[in-house]
């Protein structure tokens, strides 16, 4: 009786705990919340305390980006990081608006409604609900490997590009002229020289003024909130001195209260027309986001950030997310090193930086009825040009000519083409360079290095034994019909260098990772037009997956069981003795070991 009472807890608990295994599957926040601590909240609460007094002016102004009301800024920086900090894996990132998702939408709806209306505000918080639905999909249907395809000379390239343009779309509010909305350079400074002489002075050195304010403050005060300082100062000296009266423009009114909860209103041609930006943005937002998270997972050895569940965690935040009025939000790159930077511990931070942006939406509103828009415009630009990255390029221009080339591809279509078109491009670019650099792998020619079983490419050692009878070849790739053309013209011309010494053919297959059918059939034919010259065929160093496919295929019937090696030293000494002591071939087919 005692046994199978203690077998019955012993299968309750094992209830338990695979219902718990499967919880954390779907619910992240499992795997930390149970171990909470007061030392991570002493951490998570100042970095909390932290990131959300920078979200508020950085929501404020990435609206204005979006061509939103300075409110729903707020809105996209409360509920999203809630509900990313329930579903996310990654600990430190902090979700909300950010810069490029801002100048995404707005470049994708400013085709279909101008820009403030109620049709734009609907048309931004659907876009968030089919950007999360998207999302979703992707990570239930496990294609967060698509982002392997993204290289990060396109991210680079992409970053650089969009972060210019968003700085120079600021030259509206921050000279106050009349300058229309370009995701490309040239419109924009086209406009800009055009209308020169209507700057309004006044709001030029505000702007000025507080780039110049913002720059100080972060390179000799970087652990103050300078965002938020400049914003406070920007309020004070346009209320004391009513620099509003000489042209300068101000937010105004800012609505008091938390969003409501509420469907966003949709028909089946607002749908079709957001599709394509939808699509777009789901990736981007994701691209963006896992970068991010991949960077900061590199310093904390506590987690795994794994992408599928990133792409839920994100389709999660933003479909709940449109729910409470917010336009599409992702990972912000400047926020999330401050969220770590101030040491946060877990995704708490994030929920307590949602409680500061919900206190300012309950209370504080109204004081931001000053706030110039210049100090907006200022403090955009700052950010978005401390993402611009110098040193990839230098340092791909000295080791990696074609991915230097990708990056500034990518840079040049994004900038003077367009913001998808240049995503569009680098991706592009990057699978043909994929498929290019596998059509025409690395190969090396082996030699024996002296006193020893060891061979090592001859190009790259000196003093290497090398016989004329025998050709040693490494192919470092998998071989598949778009290389096995390569495969053959490469073995021929080394093979053809060596006639008429040459009896002996070895692949080292050691590096050989797959073989699909075309490659069978190239090997097939190889070894039968080398047989007729009376030269051998040997393989070495074969793994499990492509002995199991020269088995499968026949292919062993006419290299000859015998004929495959361990190691290449084997492969030679047994050639070596076939030539003392000459025996009949006999090639048969045995089950793969």
């Amino acid at each position: 009786m005692i046994f199978r009472k203690q077998l019955y807890i012993f299968e309750i608990y094992l209830q338990q705990t695979n219902i718990l295994i499967k919880a954390k599957q779907i619910l992240p926040i499992l795997e930390w919340l149970p171990n909470y601590n007061k030392q991570w909240f002493k951490s998570d609460l100042f970095a909390g305390l932290t990131v959300g007094v920078f979200l508020i002016p950085q929501g404020i102004a990435y609206a204005l980006i979006a061509g939103l009301p300075p409110i729903y800024g707020l809105y996209t920086a409360l509920v999203p990081q809630v509900v990313y900090a329930f579903f996310g894996t990654s600990r430190q990132i902090s979700i909300g608006p950010s810069a490029v998702d801002s100048l995404l939408v707005a470049i994708g709806i400013s085709t279909i409604a101008m820009a403030g209306t109620e049709n734009y505000i609907a048309l931004s918080i659907l876009l968030a609900l089919m950007v999360g639905i998207m999302q979703l999909s992707f990570g239930i249907f496990k294609l967060g490997f698509l982002v392997n395809f993204i290289s990060k000379p396109v991210i680079v390239g992409f970053t650089n590009a969009a972060a210019l343009i968003i700085a120079l779309n600021q030259f509206k509010t921050l000279f106050g002229v009349n300058i229309n909305r370009s995701n490309v350079i040239q419109h924009i400074l086209i406009d800009a020289y055009q209308n020169l002489a209507t700057i309004n002075w006044a709001t030029t050195f505000t702007g000025l003024g507080g780039i110049l304010f913002l720059i100080v403050l972060k390179r000799f005060f970087k652990k103050l909130p300078a965002a938020l300082i400049v914003l406070v100062f920007g309020i004070l000296i346009v209320k004391i001195f009513n620099l509003d009266a000489l042209g300068i423009e101000v937010v105004g009114d800012i609505p008091k209260g938390l969003p409501q909860f509420g469907f966003p209103t949709f028909d089946m041609t607002s749908v079709k027309q957001l599709a394509p930006v939808a699509l777009t943005l789901s990736f981007v937002a994701f691209m963006v986001a896992v970068s991010i998270a991949k960077s900061f997972e590199l310093k904390h050895n506590q987690y795994t950030v794994k992408p599928n569940k990133e792409l839920i965690a994100l389709g999660m935040a933003n479909i709940v997310g449109s729910l409470f009025k917010s336009y599409p939000s992702t990972a912000g790159f400047g926020r999330s090193a401050v969220n770590n930077d101030s040491g946060a511990k877990t995704p708490m931070s994030s929920i307590i930086a949602a409680l500061i942006v919900g206190f300012t939406l309950l209370f504080l509103t109204s004081y931001f009825y000053y706030l110039p828009k210049a100090i907006l415009a200022s403090i955009i630009i700052v950010a978005v040009i401390g993402l611009i990255e110098f040193k990839t390029p230098a340092h791909l221009f000295k080791f990696a000519k074609r991915d230097f080339i990708i990056l500034n591809i990518t840079f040049l279509a994004t900038l003077f083409v367009g913001i998808k078109e240049g995503i569009i491009v680098g991706v592009l670019l990057s699978l043909v360079m994929l498929i290019y650099r596998t059509t025409k792998p690395h190969v090396a020619i082996l030699g024996k290095v002296s006193n020893s079983n060891f061979y090592r490419n001859i190009k790259r050692f000196n003093d290497l034994e090398i016989k004329k009878e025998i050709l040693i070849i490494r192919f470092d790739a998998q071989l598949y019909f778009a290389n096995v053309a390569f495969f053959k013209d490469m073995i021929n011309s080394q093979a053809l260098k060596k006639e008429p010494y040459l009896k002996l053919i070895i692949i080292d297959g050691e590096s050989l990772n797959n073989i699909d059918s075309d490659g069978i059939y190239a090997i097939e034919d190889l070894i039968t037009q080398y047989h007729k010259k009376n030269i051998e065929f040997y393989f070495s160093g074969l793994k499990g997956p492509i002995r199991d496919s020269i088995h499968k295929s026949g292919l062993i019937n006419s290299l000859g069981d015998n004929h495959c090696f361990m190691d290449i030293q084997e492969a030679v000494d047994y050639f070596k003795s076939q030539k003392i002591n000459p025996q009949s071939k006999v090639y048969t087919t045995q089950t793969n070991q």
